[in-house]
């Protein structure tokens, strides 16, 4: 039996938490293989959702920092506890007659480095407690603003009272968070009503699979992406035998005359076999893999 290793790209469907998604995948390929998935999406949103097997779980710390798309639609008139719609609304107001370009001009000030304050109904940890379980008790929780940044925010349809937007960021941004903020911005507040992610990093929505298609396991290596497609962006350097067998144990090599930081490691057959860091004058493997 073929060896499960790379990436398969889900098309998570609404109402599935993504944890929901990885026991699926788990079930078709068994529990001796490991299953892990990059970049979390709420229950009820849908789209790319990287799904890791086998030792290209180690990969999925490469892809925390990845740039992020969605399309999203903003529901203006109505604030809502989650600032999405599986809240309850905490207030209504009037919408007031916009044009497609003073929506625009609003959408500006969100790009670029701002700041943004999560949702309180969100998992970061306040006091060892996550903000959503303290939201839920009933608490008040108010958490500090952060720094994130958005690269790309475009209006792509106004069809009143929605918004229907794309945006690309930077990791930590919560388009629930977003929504809210351009309700303020045009004075009747917001929530998100639907959202769609369209790629993490180089994984795009073309490439994905709905899970309803993931039948069994022969199905699913069918779609089965190489480990190195999250690590595009990477330098290749290709060794030869004698750096290989220094590398697959973990033995630094000669970096020669490069002005890159960082490398993936590839044998003379082409496989993945290491991430390196440059040292100095000197290549450092920080993950290997196929030591055998």
């Amino acid at each position: 039996m073929a060896e499960l290793v790379g990436f398969v790209v889900i098309d998570k469907p609404a109402g599935l938490t993504s944890h929901d998604v990885v026991a699926r995948v788990r079930r078709l390929v068994g529990r001796a293989v490991k299953v892990g998935h990059a970049g979390t999406l709420d229950p009820a949103a849908t789209g790319v959702l990287p799904v890791a097997l086998g030792s290209a779980t180690r990969l999925i710390d490469q892809l925390v920092d990845a740039r992020k798309g969605y399309v999203g639609v903003v529901r203006l008139g109505v604030q809502t506890t989650t600032d999405d719609a599986e809240g309850e609304p905490l207030a209504t107001q009037p919408v007031p007659v916009l044009t497609e370009a003073e929506i625009a001009a609003v959408l500006d000030r969100f790009q670029g480095k701002i700041l943004q304050q999560p949702p309180a109904f969100s998992a970061l940890h306040i006091d060892g407690q996550r903000a959503y379980t303290l939201a839920r008790a009933g608490n008040e929780v108010t958490l500090a603003p952060r720094l994130v940044q958005i690269d790309r925010l475009e209006l792509l349809a106004w069809t009143p009272p929605d918004l229907t937007i794309a945006v690309a960021c930077g990791k930590g941004v919560y388009i629930r968070a977003l929504a809210r903020d351009i309700g303020v911005a045009l004075g009747c507040g917001a929530h998100l009503a639907a959202l769609q992610r369209t790629f993490v990093g180089p994984f795009r929505l073309e490439q994905a699979v709905p899970l309803a298609a993931l039948t069994d396991r022969s199905v699913l290596m069918q779609h089965l992406l190489l480990p190195e497609t999250a690590l595009l962006d990477w330098p290749i350097l290709q060794l030869d035998d004698a750096d290989t067998r220094r590398v697959r144990h973990g033995m630094a090599i000669s970096a020669g005359a490069t002005d890159v930081d960082r490398a993936r490691a590839h044998d003379p057959a082409g496989r993945l076999i290491a991430l390196l860091q440059r040292d100095g004058a000197r290549w450092q493997p920080v993950k290997v893999f196929h030591r055998e």
